[in-house]
């Protein structure tokens, strides 16, 4: 992932912080919670345009594609052979990818697809939780609960303890693929 490919606008968390947006602790900020927030859901959630990925085939009628939402597929190959759509092959936005009629062979490495997914714009429920765990990491001192300073004292809430959330953990469950293999 680029330094640059944010889930939030850095305008939106300068604005929290009131500091500029090309505050390079601003910028770290979010990229790290942009990164913790694709790890969670196990896909770059952000529009990918003309991505290749290689499937093992698993025998049976359907394929899960590694990311969603599923925009557009170029093309599909099995075995060194293009695959005609709705002919061959169908797929849904949720990363299905059906054969017609038929099934894929059980066999590694034998589906080649060239395929669009993700969001553009990103979903404001997304923005919203990574920008919270962005203010969080810019605020928060590693390891550090509670500070005092003459006569000032600041504690820091759950958030800074445990990591996350309530709303960062329902946008994860919304959002996850691969639920079944969950820990």
């Amino acid at each position: 992932m680029a330094t640059t490919d944010f889930l939030a606008d850095p305008e939106d968390l300068a604005a929290w912080l009131g500091v500029p947006a090309s505050d390079a602790k601003l910028r770290q900020a979010l990229a790290a919670a942009s990164s913790r927030f694709r790890g969670a859901v196990r896909h770059h959630v952000s529009f990918v345009a003309d991505d290749t990925t290689v499937l093992d085939g698993n025998g049976k009628e359907s394929l899960l594609l590694p990311a969603a939402p599923v925009t557009a597929i170029a093309s599909v190959m099995l075995d060194g052979e293009a695959l005609t759509y709705r002919t061959d092959y169908d797929w849904s936005a949720d990363g299905f990818l059906r054969r017609v009629g038929r099934c894929w062979p059980d066999r590694l490495r034998c589906v080649d697809v060239v395929w669009s997914h993700g969001y553009e714009p990103i979903p404001e429920d997304i923005a919203e939780v990574v920008l919270d765990q962005a203010r969080a990491q810019y605020a928060v001192r590693p390891g550090l609960t509670s500070m005092t300073v003459g006569g000032q004292s600041v504690a820091f809430g759950a958030q800074a303890s445990i990591g996350v959330t309530a709303q960062w953990t329902t946008m994860v469950e919304k959002y996850r693929l691969n639920h079944g293999d969950a820990p």
